[in-house]
């Protein structure tokens, strides 16, 4: 009986030789060729922009997530996340729904004073935050042994950090001064290009 354990092991292991033989030495001595057959992108749509972007910033957050699970030792299962991610904001100003009555032009008086020009101007916005995904990833990772089990036959889905991320850059650029300063940047702006052409501009706000 004895013998037949023996003689078991011993086809188990020359199996597990040959399978790793033919999957690593090729690689070893010959190395790995990469061939791309995806086809070039396709131009889908185009659209005119009436948008000024006149603000960007730039962020980073670090996450700090714990995920515990209920009456079980963090030792056994559950895991706590350290994940960096940074990326820009862009604040901008809408003019693609201004109508005619928003821009108002005085006519030259007999005095020969500047030429005026009233404005109404649209609310400056935010855009949706820009992940760089270079510039995104996991710093540090606590798992426990479930975690670490679990992770040898699955890959983590990391969609609920990038969520995250883009929540907590869009809180911060809402408190940064992003929008004050796009309105300030279209107003010099506007005022640089009517002057050039001999006029002063007046602002109003579009509530």
């Amino acid at each position: 009986m004895k013998w037949r354990i023996g003689v078991a092991a011993a086809v188990l292991v020359a199996v597990g030789v040959l399978v790793a033989a033919v999957l690593v030495v090729p690689r070893f001595f010959a190395g790995t060729d990469t061939i791309d057959r995806s086809r070039p992108a396709l131009l889908q749509s185009l659209r005119d922009l009436s948008q000024y972007h006149a603000s960007a910033g730039d962020f980073q957050v670090v996450l700090d997530i714990e995920r515990d699970v209920r009456y079980v030792p963090s030792a056994l299962a559950g895991q706590r996340t350290l994940f960096v991610a940074a990326g820009t904001v862009n604040a901008y100003v809408d003019f693609g729904g201004l109508g005619e009555d928003a821009l108002a032009v005085s006519p030259t008086n007999a005095s020969g004073e500047a030429r005026k020009v009233r404005l109404a101007l649209p609310r400056a916005v935010l855009d949706k935050p820009n992940l760089d995904q270079g510039r995104c990833y996991v710093f540090a990772q606590e798992r426990g042994l479930f975690d670490r089990l679990a992770s040898l036959v699955e890959t983590q889905d990391q969609q609920p950090f990038y969520v995250a991320a883009e929540q907590k850059i869009a809180d911060a650029a809402r408190e940064s001064g992003l929008v004050r300063r796009a309105e300030d940047n279209t107003r010099k702006m506007l005022t640089g290009m009517f002057g050039a052409l001999g006029y002063q501009v007046e602002f109003t706000n579009l509530d």
